[in-house]
């Protein structure tokens, strides 16, 4: 039960950051150490800075505008 109840809540984390557009940095990891291999990876937040750049169009993960 206590299993079902974190593959539930885990699920429900990976739909919100989906659902509000925040791409997953678990996700990135993975696919730089499987496709990327030498190369450097970014740390959280730099990765998440970027993301809102490209997202929002933000400077340095502040946010310059909501739509």
């Amino acid at each position: 039960m206590l299993n079902k109840l974190k593959d539930i809540l885990a699920y429900r984390k990976q739909f919100i950051s989906l659902l509000v557009g925040v791409p997953s940095y678990e996700k990135y990891v993975e696919h730089m150490m499987a496709q990327h291999p030498g190369q450097p990876v970014k740390t959280r937040k730099e990765f998440f800075c970027e993301a809102q750049d490209a997202r929002y169009n933000g400077k340095g993960g502040k946010v310059s505008r909501c739509c």
